[in-house]
């Protein structure tokens, strides 16, 4: 996963809420870090993406495959 997939598919599931998800929830998953702090220590994005979902309670439908865009025809 990217960095553009990762931040397209927080805003597509946390909406308004997206800034404050990535800034302010601590996740387990990263070691107890936002979603921020675990990018910006070089942490995967996808790692940092499902650590988000897990504890956020994310279903699991929408936890793989989301924030990339549709190929081009």
């Amino acid at each position: 996963m990217r960095r553009s997939e990762f931040t397209r598919a927080v805003a597509a599931e946390f909406g308004a809420r997206a800034s404050s998800v990535t800034s302010d929830l601590v996740l387990r998953g990263v070691g107890y870090r936002t979603a921020e702090q675990a990018l910006a220590d070089g942490e995967d994005a996808r790692v940092v993406w499902l650590a988000l979902c897990e504890e956020a309670d994310v279903p699991l439908a929408r936890r793989h495959g989301v924030g990339r865009l549709d190929p081009r025809r």
